[in-house]
């Protein structure tokens, strides 16, 4: 089972950015909170570096994922700008673009532009303590500026969309990494296209019957799949239920 830590950034002391009343450090728990929910729900050992309102500095945030022993560290965050309503958009940040890492932060800044964000790009960091000393590959998502109010707009009526975009796309890359030698989770497939658009007509039907369903892009062809499970009676489950709603399936691992 893949071993996931979140962090949300900031905390207790340490309010991140502020816009008209509004901190960084609020968003950034509430929405790392909502996205182990979701992949903890698609059997990902999710931890979390903190889950009320308590200061860690970033050398901290590092070694709880270390001590944990995690695949990934994925961190929250929310940007600013010398003036409101400067500048708008999402990034993500690594440590350098190479690896796992790299196809991760990818697949999570798509997610977050197919919501509405504007995408500022994959961008490496190597100077930023909680990516510089992780033993882990390390991601640090910036979900808007704080201090846009399209972007805030955006982040509170579309939360639980990117919340679910980003949970998608950490599931994909994960099923992504997993090999026939060791088997982690059984998926359930309902289509392969090679064209991204077909694929995320898909996607968007499911979701909106609330299946948990996510894109990996493998051998050429986009691959639309459900669930991540590591009982197979599970898979069987929910391939029922996808059957009964008409889409043709298949079990894959």
């Amino acid at each position: 089972m893949a071993k996931i830590v979140l962090d949300a950034g900031h905390g207790g002391t340490d309010p991140g950015a502020v816009y008209q009343g509004r901190q960084e450090k609020d968003d950034n728990l509430r929405l790392a909170m909502a996205v182990g929910d979701i992949l903890r729900n698609n059997g990902v050992d999710v931890q979390y570096t903190r889950t009320d309102d308590v200061y860690q500095t970033p050398f901290e945030k590092a070694r709880i994922a270390n001590d944990a022993g995690a695949d990934f560290l994925i961190s929250f965050h929310r940007n600013s700008s010398p003036m409101d309503n400067q500048y708008s958009g999402s990034e993500v940040l690594i440590y350098d673009k190479s690896g796992k890492k790299l196809d991760m932060a990818e697949n999570i800044l798509g997610a977050l532009g197919e919501v509405g964000f504007k995408e500022l790009g994959v961008k490496e960091r190597p100077g930023l303590v909680v990516l510089r000393r992780s033993k882990m590959p390390a991601i640090l998502i910036e979900t808007g500026f704080i201090n846009n109010d399209q972007d805030n707009q955006l982040f509170d009526k579309a939360f639980q969309d990117i919340a679910q975009g980003i949970a998608d796309a950490i599931l994909g890359t994960l099923g992504e990494t997993q090999t026939a030698e060791k088997p982690l989770y059984y998926r359930v497939q309902v289509g392969a296209y090679r064209e991204r658009r077909n694929a995320d007509r898909m996607l968007y039907r499911l979701q909106e019957q609330e299946f948990p369903a996510y894109i990996i892009h493998m051998d050429g062809y986009y691959r639309v799949q459900v669930g991540a499970y590591r009982e197979i009676g599970n898979a069987i489950a929910m391939e029922q239920r996808l059957r009964q709603e008409g889409y043709p399936t298949i079990l894959v691992i």
